[in-house]
């Protein structure tokens, strides 16, 4: 699903959660609302693709070592909208 270079893909994730957290509103400055589902659509999203993209998520928060708290907050949400995201059964 995604592109060999995911310089992009990680400069839009990160602009993205630091607005969804309550920093500034760069992401929506520059690629403007969201619209996750919407954008996420052309790509077949199933249980397997979700499941997959949390493991790897789960591993980058960890290798982090954040505090607690603030790892469970960011792993709760990536959960739920992983969630959101499967458009395909």
């Amino acid at each position: 699903m995604y592109p060999s270079d995911l310089t992009e893909a990680k400069r839009h994730l990160s602009l993205f959660l630091m607005q969804y957290f309550g920093g500034p509103s760069t992401y929506s400055e520059q690629r403007g609302h969201p619209r996750l589902r919407m954008r996420h659509f052309p790509f077949a999203i199933g249980q397997a693709e979700r499941d997959a993209w949390m493991r790897h998520m789960h591993a980058a928060v960890q290798a982090e070592r954040l505090p607690d708290p603030i790892e469970r907050t960011l792993l709760d949400y990536f959960a739920r909208a992983a969630t959101f995201m499967i458009n395909r059964d």
